[in-house]
């Protein structure tokens, strides 16, 4: 009688082990599977909407920060500008109190060429131009679409471009 009782022990055992369907338990919980599956739903739901928190709020703002010290902005143009960044927005950049660089062709003296094409080139230079004074009269205010940056720099107090525009508004006080 003990034989039959531990065999009928064992086939019912081993016939548990093979159900590989999911139920519900008696008190209304889930299966190992089911909880599982849940489990690995979640974790990969809280990492996507983490990447996008971190995406959002470190990455976002690189571009350039709001700040009194100047920067220079590089545009996709091959335009470059230097100001102070009033105010950054998801799709727009504003720049104030705004410089560029321009090429300057100063003609040298006819003693010195002896060559006409050396004299239609002349002698190069970059010069600070402050904008405002063009033609067209802008403010000195530009909105700038962010998607036309290329990157921004943070400018050194004695950089040759904050000295020239530090002499600049010298000169302007003075007069």
């Amino acid at each position: 009688m003990a034989y039959l009782k531990n065999r009928g022990l064992e086939s019912e055992k081993n016939n548990k082990d093979l159900e590989l369907t999911p139920k519900f338990n008696e008190g209304g919980d889930f299966s190992a599977w089911t909880k599982a599956l849940v489990v690995i739903l979640a974790i990969i739901i809280l990492s996507g909407l983490g990447y996008l928190i971190t995406a959002k709020f470190l990455f976002s703002d690189n571009i350039a920060q709001t700040s009194n010290e100047w920067q220079a902005v590089f545009l996709s143009n091959g335009q470059v500008y230097f100001g102070k960044v009033k105010a950054v927005s998801d799709k727009t950049l504003i720049l104030n109190d705004i410089y560029y660089l321009q090429v300057v062709t100063k003609p040298l003296q006819q003693t010195q060429v002896t060559d006409s094409s050396a004299a239609a080139a002349g002698q190069q230079e970059l010069t600070l131009i402050k904008l405002g004074n063009e033609i067209h009269g802008p403010t000195d205010a530009m909105t700038i679409n962010r998607d036309q940056i290329l990157l921004t720099e943070k400018l050194k107090n004695d950089s040759r471009v904050v000295q020239a525009i530090d002499n600049y508004l010298k000169e302007q006080t003075q007069q």
